[in-house]
Formats: structure tokens, C-alpha cells, sequence
């Protein structure tokens, strides 16, 4: 026997357990399933050595709560996954939200009935649903990329992605260490280990931007100067283009060539991310502007490596691609780690990994590098790829996972046409795929979809889905900002070409965190504008 819901959550990370007590507390039936054994979402899977925020702490938090957010002390600004993971479980605790949850539940399948209004769900488990909404928080980046080389399985000692490091830690002491990859993840693993382990490969294919993080320990002073500024991070930073507290102030026209030195200089001092997102807005549009920067922040990595071989190896060369059109990564020594003796980059870019061997890595060449431990920081199947792994069967025999491999579309990135009652977060064609601050955009969303399900309750319609139409409007005009930027002329995650065969489009929303909060907000505001409200067949019957 199925049981009956007003609305199912998929997950319990930071949008699950919002979504999950935004519902609850509007009065429906509303239940969650996680795949984990406890809440935490990315920060209960992602517990690799060296994972930490690169968003300041105190504003990758809840804002609807201002007693949740100054009843909480970061112990720095950049805190590490054991801190988060213990922030997830106070937000857990002091909403009371694990009653509502099955943990280490897998949904595996989910049909809609056109009859009905409402979605039938399955699990691993056993447990099955019938509910009216269903509601995938399950995270942008949480469909890891496994089995990416021939002969996994075969290698004598131990691999694993860092997406399922395992809670109790690996004994890294004195071990012949891989690691392969070099993107945000790859690097915070690599500077963290290299002092630990006997030696360290790390298998470079495509060389990084990389911008210095600054991590000061907060005490009682600094925690209450950020939390006296509640009332100015829950006003200003929904409406920044990225979600975070600064924004883009500088022209690039408006200063001359020392000007323009001196704001890099003084941003990139700064140690986060500022560099990329709040420095200036022409670096995403402008080729002239975007070869500059970059050339200013390759020279700050050469200064550190110095090495001429290193150097070809680990920094972008001019014309491979531009800094900020793939994902930025923060570090704290990083580049010093390939000076130890105990380190050696290894170039796969001209002489690809071939497969793993049970010695170890195998290059195209035939040279094998003999490991004890392989950690895959290879990347994540983003955007689409958690959901498209569950069977969701929609509208007329579509399935989800078919329809995102012809063509990736979504409308505002949270509904699909096709899938009446089914709501997303953290889903291509929003800020939220990629460029943003996770907790501003996720709360956004989260919130919007609660009131999309309280519209259709006051007015006693059924079920919403966009229209052909309405969804053709917003994947044109999404294209339309994102195809003005450098980032979809580059290959990334950020455009799907990390996974073969996907189809290319750029995955998140460019317009900025503020224009999107404001695109939704309109459709709300002229009554769902792009989408048809209406009632399922046996919902019109049993109505008269």
C-alpha cells in the first residue's frame, strides 16, 4: 500500500530541508527520502580530505530565521565539511526535521498518472508514494562520474571519487597516492594530503586558474560583527549577480591600464573568490578584457611555481581559455605543493590516461605509475544528472532522463513541460546549476515553489506545468544571455562537455541572481504566466 502525500522531497541538503519545513509548515503532508544516512546533502557525501566552503560562512547560511542564523558560530570564514556537516545537523535539530525524512532510501522510480494529478514513487527500500507534488532537491553536483577508465576494477589497491570517500577516512600515511583531476575538488585534496602521504601523483590534464584563499579564524569579535549585519545580507544578497555579498562596482572602460591593475591587485589581496565575480562584469563578455585578467592572474601563479616545466604544465596557456569561464578554485598553498620532492604533476593532456592497471595508472605511452591509493577527483554529471538517474516517467510515455538527452530544457529551471507536478532545484537554466551563492539561490527557489503549491491550493487547481510555449520563451531567452558569454564558447562542466555525449547547452542561468529572483517573481505575479493550472480528470470528478 502506498502512502498518500501532499508533496514528496527528494533529498536532505540545503534545499530539501527548507522545501521540507516550508511545506510542513503550510500545513500539507508532506515527507522526505535521502539516500545518506543523515541530513547534509553535499556536505554528507563530500567528507574528502581538505573539503571546505569557498563562499564566506556567514553568508552560506539561512536568512528566513534570523534567531537559526545568530544561534550558530563560524569558527572562520572558509570552515571545513566537518563544521558545515555539524551546521546541517543543528538546522536539522532546531527545526525537528529528521521525523519527516527516511534515510539510506533511494528513490528509483517515479510515474505520473494524467488521471490522477499525482505522482507514484518507488524506492529501494520498498517504501512507495502517492503523492500530489514531487520535489527533486537532489543537488547540482551529486551524480558522480565513476567509472571513467578501463580497468577500474582490476586495480589491486584502493580507488574511490571523492564524492563517496568513506566517513571513517583512509590511512594515507606514507601511501603512493593518485590523484587525477585538478578541478576545485582535485586541488583542496591535493594541498591538503601532500604532507601526509609517501608520494603524490597528480595526473594534470587541463591546467587551472587558481586564486590564493584567506582563511582568519573568527572569535567572539568578528562573529558578532557579522551577525550584527543580518538585517544587510538578507536585503542585498538576493539581488547581487552571484549571490554573494559584493558585487560588480568597476568598468572596465571607465579606468585607466594602472587603475584597472591596481582594483586587481587590491581584489585579488582580498582572498576569495572576489577576483572572479565582483571584479569586472566585462571579463565574461569581452575577449580583451578576459585575455588581461588572465594573463594578470597567470603571472601571480608563475611568481609561486617559478619552475619553467611546472609552470607549462599547471598554468593556462593564452588561448586555451579564459579565467572565470570554468569554474574558479580557491587554495591555500597549492601551487607550493609541487615543489616538495615528494610530488610530481604528471601531464595527461598529450599522453592520456589509457586505463588503470592492477599496478596502478596507465598512460597511452605504455608508462605505468604504480600506486597504492587512486582518489578520482573526475567531476559530477551536473545539472541533470541526479535526476536523470531516477526512472521519472511524465506526460505521454516521456521520461526525463530521454528528454535531457535530446535536449536540455527546463522552464525557469524548475519545472519541465511534460511533468505536471514535478518542481526542481539546483536544475539547469537557473543560477543555481553553477553561479551562485547555493544557499541564496536555493532558498529562492525553494520558497518560489512553496508559493506555485500555495497558489494552486487557494484557487483549488491541481496540477501546474509549463506550457510548449511558455518553456520555448525561457530555454530562447536563457540562450540568448548565455550565448552573449565566453563561457559557452569554452568547454566545461559548465556546458556538459565533460560528459560524453551530452547535449550542449550552458547549464546555469547568466542573467544574474537577482534578474532570475525578479524573472520569477513576475511569473508569480500575473498568475503562473507560461504555465497551465488546471485539475486532473479524477480531481474535476470527485470535485462535482
Amino acid at each position: 500500500m502506498a502512502r498518500k502525500l501532499d508533496a514528496l522531497v527528494i533529498g536532505a541538503g540545503v534545499a530539501g530541508l527548507y522545501q521540507l519545513w516550508q511545506l510542513r509548515r503550510d500545513g500539507l503532508d508532506v515527507h522526505g527520502v535521502e539516500a545518506g544516512t543523515d541530513v547534509g546533502g553535499t556536505w554528507y557525501w563530500n567528507r574528502y580530505p581538505g573539503a571546505k566552503f569557498d563562499s564566506e560562512s556567514y553568508i552560506y547560511q539561512y536568512l528566513f530565521d534570523e534567531a537559526l542564523y545568530k544561534d550558530w558560530t563560524w569558527s572562520e570564514r572558509f570552515p571545513a565539511q566537518p563544521e558545515i556537516e555539524r551546521w546541517m545537523h543543528y538546522v536539522a535539530d532546531r527545526l525537528d526535521l529528521r521525523r519527516d525524512f527516511s534515510f539510506a532510501t533511494k528513490v528509483t522510480r517515479a510515474e505520473y498518472s494524467e488521471e490522477t494529478g499525482r505522482w507514484r514513487v518507488e524506492t529501494d527500500t520498498g517504501e512507495t508514494y502517492d503523492t500530489q507534488f514531487l520535489i527533486g532537491c537532489t543537488g547540482m553536483l551529486s551524480a558522480p562520474l565513476e567509472n571513467r577508465f578501463e580497468g577500474q576494477g582490476s586495480f589491486a589497491g584502493t580507488i574511490l571519487h571523492t564524492a563517496r570517500y568513506p566517513k571513517e577516512g583512509l590511512d594515507l600515511e606514507g601511501k603512493r597516492v593518485g590523484v587525477i583531476g585538478i578541478g576545485a575538488t582535485g586541488i583542496q585534496v591535493i594541498q591538503t594530503i601532500a604532507p601526509a602521504v609517501g608520494s603524490l601523483k597528480v595526473f594534470v590534464r587541463t591546467p587551472q586558474y587558481v586564486l590564493p584563499m584567506k582563511n582568519p579564524k573568527y572569535g567572539p569579535g568578528e562573529a558578532q560583527g557579522y551577525k550584527a549585519r543580518f538585517d544587510e545580507l538578507k536585503g542585498t544578497l538576493p539581488g547581487t549577480f552571484t549571490g554573494f555579498e559584493y558585487d560588480f562596482v568597476h568598468k572596465w572602460a571607465d579606468l585607466t591600464p594602472a587603475e584597472r591593475r591596481a582594483v586587481m591587485e587590491e581584489i585579488h589581496a582580498d582572498g576569495s573568490l572576489k577576483l572572479w565575480i565582483a571584479s569586472f562584469a566585462e571579463l565574461f563578455f569581452d575577449e580583451a578584457v578576459s585575455a588581461e585578467i588572465s594573463a594578470f592572474v597567470r603571472g601571480k601563479m608563475e611568481a609561486r611555481l617559478k619552475d619553467p616545466r611546472l609552470i607549462d604544465i599547471l598554468v593556462p596557456k593564452p588561448g586555451d581559455y579564459g579565467f572565470g569561464t570554468h569554474r574558479v578554485p580557491l587554495e591555500t598553498n597549492y601551487l607550493e605543493v609541487y615543489l616538495q620532492p615528494n610530488v610530481e604533476a604528471v601531464p595527461v593532456r598529450d599522453n592520456p590516461i589509457a586505463r588503470i592497471v592492477p599496478e596502478g595508472v596507465e598512460l597511452a605511452d605504455g608508462t605505468v605509475h604504480a600506486l597504492d591509493v587512486i582518489i578520482m577527483a573526475v567531476g559530477f554529471d551536473a545539472g541533470t544528472g541526479a535526476l536523470a538517474r531516477i526512472d521519472i516517467s511524465g506526460r505521454d510515455g516521456m521520461t526525463l532522463a530521454g528528454e535531457w538527452a535530446k535536449d536540455i530544457r527546463t522552464t525557469l529551471g524548475m519545472q519541465k513541460h511534460g511533468f505536471p507536478n514535478l518542481f526542481m532545484t539546483g536544475a539547469p537554466l537557473a543560477p543555481s546549476a553553477a553561479l551562485c551563492n547555493m544557499t541564496t539561490c536555493l532558498q529562492q527557489q525553494t520558497e518560489w515553489i512553496t508559493g506555485c503549491i500555495r497558489h494552486l491550493r487557494e484557487t483549488g487547481a491541481t496540477v501546474i506545468e509549463p506550457t510548449a510555449a511558455g518553456e520555448d520563451a525561457w530555454v530562447q531567452h536563457h540562450d540568448e544571455v548565455a550565448n552573449a558569454t565566453l563561457i559557452a564558447k569554452t568547454n566545461s562542466w559548465y556546458t556538459g562537455s565533460n560528459v560524453a555525449g551530452k547535449p550542449r547547452r550552458v547549464l546555469s542561468y547568466t542573467g544574474g541572481v537577482g534578474a532570475y529572483r525578479q524573472k520569477c517573481r513576475e511569473v508569480a505575479e500575473k498568475g503562473y504566466e507560461g504555465f497551465a493550472l488546471g485539475r486532473a480528470p479524477a480531481a474535476a470528478e470527485a470535485a462535482e
